[in-house]
């Protein structure tokens, strides 16, 4: 049947990584002709034949790219996800392309000659078993000398041994081999960790040994394990699964030399798992036909194992879509049941799948159900703040995969909503326990050949294993038996076998396992560690002494509508247009918008959102409008969010001297913006009993509200013994007109500027001789700034603590005039400069900049046009462009936005004759990405028919800024559109 549309996650997917998917996206927009024919979408990206057979996929493009899939395949499969395919006639290289397809498929189809095949197979056995049987002599050699000296050399230990097993043909066993080299001294616990290995490995010799005598299940698991190859074709033709298979999640590993993919499969009826494997080499492209949180009704083929799991997709009988809860899903203790099963069935497992039914995460990393049963997390998931952040710790249904060092989620599921699990985050503090008996681990370290192990038995916890002969099994076999009466299993964590995961308790041992024939040396010690390994990991109980994290609040503010929820995750997934120097600017833009209509964010996208506000603090404030009550709780959780706690505005303090210093400084900045007399109040009180970090902080909010009321208190400050808090006052004393402190600067500056009415007017300097005491407390340093001399510096510190007002006698252009001829000309400007950045005075920054002829500090002169406004500073800047000015670039970025008509038009302009005439592009592209969120997004259509205007005439490195620039404009567009709806009542 005919490949259904896919989503837009699933074209995602395609792109190897995050750089590729932004490649992709920029190019999805530019395709001049698309369609579809059969299975193969096509298109013409400005030139590139690209076309796409979604069977596959398989991807061809005539691009000179290396990698598959290219960036052109991918913005294809975008294009058609979020578009639909295009209308046009097929081309005759698409026919053509699938012609040749179909001819090499059938080329693949011819039967092989059966007599060679069957000698290659005898060849391939013969290989293996001399490789296996090397395997062994290698891995009692080592018992016997001591796992010691293994743990110093390191990889090259086994290198040699890893070879040899693939020249003999045995990659599943080379690749467990070559493996150990990473773990061989290596972190704590490295001995245990090494020892299991190496029993598991000795384990599957001795079944290789065995393998005409093992029924077909266990033959073919050995088999797979040592890496013999199953066809798909053989597993196709045999007996197929009929269910309807929901797709729990999928996991992606790179080994360097290539990429797996996991994708787990629960069949709703039959509640049997399958596990489907995707392989792609560097640079390649995974499938994506399994989408996480979809089902679809068809056949699955399972691979032949004494416990199988692993399955291809037959055939699909039914559409894939979404489903709101998977089947099936259990406690923790039946989970852990269906576990010990697989183990028993295949003791080489090392991991296995799990669906939990209502869990809840713990605040120290485990996952608890109703009935009080807890499992741990694994290292890196320990802090699942995906989970917390979208349940508000509330249960939830979770699926994930189990081993030995907990569980790595997979999904949840939500409110009916999948959520697919979070990556992993860095845990240097995840400790892993020893699996096997100290006095195991202590007989293969020295060697047996010094220290002989005893056959006669092995512990595993509390339960003593006896290891005897079974007459009745093959030769070459033990057994193990429990005791008759097992122990009572413990009751808390701190009971717990030292083996199991930090808090797990250990069940009784199984009542037999086959191993190896006994002896006193190495044979011995490694039948026992197989044994012992297989009954710990199969015995595993849970914890019954952890209790789940308190739910969240109720959500009192209604949400934001769902477009815009989608669109803020795309900015901070890293799929917005312009790339990471734009997204931060958009994400601005999307907070404001959020802010203006009111409402919170999807819980989902509170982890990425209060991450990317810890770096950007200039986000905070919009952050906290929409983060919610649910944003506040997970702030409470985490240390570096706690910033959160401090933005925000929290309910009445009743209690100030017993509220905490977050909650303090929420409920002044509140009591500022409603009642500012009380604010000042609470503040007086607690002045002399709170720290100078806490009087800095608590004294900056008061610059809400500002009045000459609080003129006490900032005088107050002014004496204060720290400086933070002293420079605190000072500007907000400079900010308060009709202050005292205004009238001092006054009375220091006029008598050290005097305006003389002679002919001709003339201003008479005297700056102040010293730094007084007086001078000193209202705020004027001791340092004079680099290249000034102290009196030039105590003349600019007056003037600049001065009220502007109080120089009405001229007009600013006139006290300018008369200050470019004066000997203190330098002082006296940046005086005035200063007064009028602090001041917000834009009349005075108008003509302080007019009048510059070069006297102002650069950062001084570019602070004064922060002052100007937008109007202003929009004339500045396209006059700087129409000059081809240099400073027309900084000006742009300084503009507020969103641009008047007449700079925008003024910037497309030169825009489209710089993208002609200019020799470098680094200057139009600079240009592009400031005009990209400062330009009103109703300009999207004009720059858009500029790019195409573009696209014949010059080359494509000079069109794709300007194209980058209309796809950010249509992106703005949209994001406003979204917010056009009117919120709830």
């Amino acid at each position: 049947m005919p490949a259904e549309r896919w989503s837009t996650a699933q074209a995602e997917s395609l792109a190897p990584d995050a750089a590729a998917l932004k490649r992709a996206r920029s190019v999805s927009g530019q395709f001049s002709a698309t369609g579809r024919h059969d299975d193969i979408l096509w298109g013409l990206c400005r030139g590139h034949q690209v076309a796409v057979d979604l069977a596959g996929p398989v991807f061809k493009c005539s691009c000179p790219s290396f990698r598959a899939p290219c960036k052109h395949a991918v913005g294809l499969v975008l294009r058609w996800a979020e578009a639909g395919p295009g209308e046009a006639a097929t081309p005759a290289w698409v026919t053509s392309w699938q012609a040749v397809r179909a001819a090499r498929a059938r080329a693949r189809t011819t039967p092989p000659d059966p007599v060679a095949a069957a000698r290659r197979a005898r060849e391939r056995a013969e290989r293996v078993a001399g490789g296996m049987a090397e395997l062994r002599r290698w891995l009692d050699d080592q018992i016997e000398q001591g796992l010691a000296g293994l743990g110093r050399h390191g990889h090259r230990a086994f290198e040699p041994v890893a070879a040899r097993l693939v020249d003999a043909q045995a990659p599943g066993v080379a690749g467990a081999v070559r493996r150990l080299g990473g773990i061989a001294g290596v972190g704590p616990h490295w001995a245990d960790r090494l020892l299991g290995e190496l029993a598991m490995l000795h384990l599957l010799a001795a079944g290789h040994d065995r393998l005409d005598s093992l029924d077909p299940a266990t033959a073919a698991t050995v088999r797979s394990r040592i890496g013999y190859p199953t066809p798909a074709e053989d597993v196709l033709a045999g007996p197929r699964v009929t269910d309807r298979w929901q797709v729990l999640g999928q996991h992606d590993s790179d080994d360097g030399a290539l990429t797996t993919r996991r994708a787990w499969l629960h069949g709703a009826s039959t509640s049997r798992f399958a596990l489907v494997l995707s392989f792609a080499a560097p640079g390649q492209s995974l499938a994506t036909d399994l989408v996480p949180g979809t089902e679809f009704r068809g056949d699955l083929c399972f691979y032949p194992s004494a416990a199988p799991m692993r399955a291809l997709v037959a055939e699909r009988t039914s559409a894939t879509e979404p489903f709101g809860a998977p089947d099936g899903a259990g406690s923790v203790r039946s989970a852990l049941s269906r576990w010990s099963r697989l183990l028993a069935d295949d003791p080489f497992r090392y991991d296995g799948p799990m669906l939990l039914a209502a869990v809840t995460p713990t605040p120290d990393g485990w996952l608890v159900d109703p009935e009080g049963d807890a499992l741990p997390l694994a290292p890196g998931h320990r802090q699942p703040w995906w989970l917390l952040a979208a349940a508000g710790g509330r249960p939830a249904t979770v699926a994930a995969e189990w081993s030995p060092g907990g569980l790595r989620p997979l999904g949840a599921w939500v409110d009916g909503q999948f959520l697919p699990a979070g990556p992993p985050t860095p845990d240097p503090g995840a400790a892993r326990e020893p699996e096997l008996p100290p006095e195991m681990l202590a007989a293969a370290l020295v060697g047996t050949a010094r220290r002989r192990w005893p056959a006669a038995s092995v512990r595993v916890g509390p339960v003593a294993i006896e290891l005897r002969q079974d007459p009745a099994a093959p030769p070459g076999s033990v057994c193990a038996d429990p005791p008759q009466s097992p122990p009572s299993p413990p009751s808390d964590s701190a009971a717990a076998p030292a083996a199991a995961p930090p808090g797990v308790d250990a069940a009784p041992a199984p009542r037999s396992a086959a191993a190896p024939a006994t002896s006193t040396g190495p044979v011995a010690l490694l039948d026992a560690a197989a044994v012992a390994l297989t009954a710990r990991r199969a015995g595993i109980l849970p914890s019954a002494a952890r209790t789940p994290i308190a739910a969240a609040p109720v959500e009192t503010e209604p949400p934001l509508p769902a477009a815009a929820g989608l669109r803020l995750a795309r900015i901070l997934g890293g799929g917005a247009p312009g790339g990471a120097h734009l997204e931060q600017e958009l994400l601005a833009q999307w907070l404001a918008a959020a802010v203006a209509r009111g409402g919170v964010v999807p819980p989902v996208t509170l982890p990425s959102l209060l991450e990317a506000a810890r770096r950007n603090t200039t986000v905070r404030a919009g952050v906290t409008r929409v983060a919610g009550r649910r944003g506040a709780w997970l702030a409470r959780q985490r240390a570096d969010w706690a910033w959160l706690l401090d933005e925000a505005s929290p309910g009445t303090v009743t209690d100030w001297t017993t509220a905490t210093s977050a909650e303090r400084l929420g409920h002044l900045g509140a009591l500022r913006r409603t009642d500012p007399a009380r604010a000042r109040q609470l503040m007086e009180s607690a002045w002399d009993t709170e720290s100078s970090e806490n009087r800095t902080r608590f004294l900056a909010r008061f610059a809400d509200g500002l009045s000459l009321e609080d003129e006490e208190l900032l005088e107050r400050a002014l004496d204060d013994r720290r400086k933070e808090v002293r420079q605190t006052a000072v500007d907000l004393l400079r900010r308060l007109p009709g202050s005292a402190f205004g009238r001092r600067m006054s009375r220091r500056a006029h008598a050290a500027v005097r305006l003389v009415l002679s002919d001709p007017v003339r201003l008479a300097v005297r700056p102040p001789e010293e730094l007084d005491a007086e001078l000193q407390r209202d705020g004027v340093g001791a340092s004079p700034a680099h290249g000034a001399g102290t009196s030039a510096w105590l003349l600019e510190e007056v003037v600049a603590g001065a009220p502007l007002q109080s120089w009405a006698a001229l007009e600013p252009s006139g006290y300018l005039a008369l200050a470019r001829g004066n000997d203190w000309s330098a002082p006296l400007v940046h005086g005035w400069a200063k007064a009028a950045i602090v001041q917000g005075d834009a009349r005075w920054a108008s003509a302080l900049l007019a009048a510059d002829a070069g006297v102002l500090r650069e950062a001084v002169r570019w602070d004064l046009h922060l002052v100007l406004p937008p109007a202003e500073l929009a004339r500045l800047a396209a006059g700087a462009l129409r000059a081809e000015d240099g400073s027309a670039h900084r000006l742009l970025a300084l503009h507020p936005g969103p641009w008047p008509e007449t700079l925008s038009v003024t910037v497309l302009e030169t825009i489209a004759t710089r993208a002609r005439n200019d020799r470098h592009t680094w200057q139009l592209g600079e240009l592009c990405r400031t005009a990209a969120t400062a330009m009103p997004p109703e300009y999207a259509d004009l720059a858009g028919r500029l790019a195409a205007q573009l696209e014949p005439e010059v080359a494509p490195s000079r069109v794709r800024p300007v194209a980058d620039l209309a796809r950010t404009l249509a992106f703005r567009a949209e994001m406003r559109r979204e917010f056009s709806t009117p919120p709830p009542p």
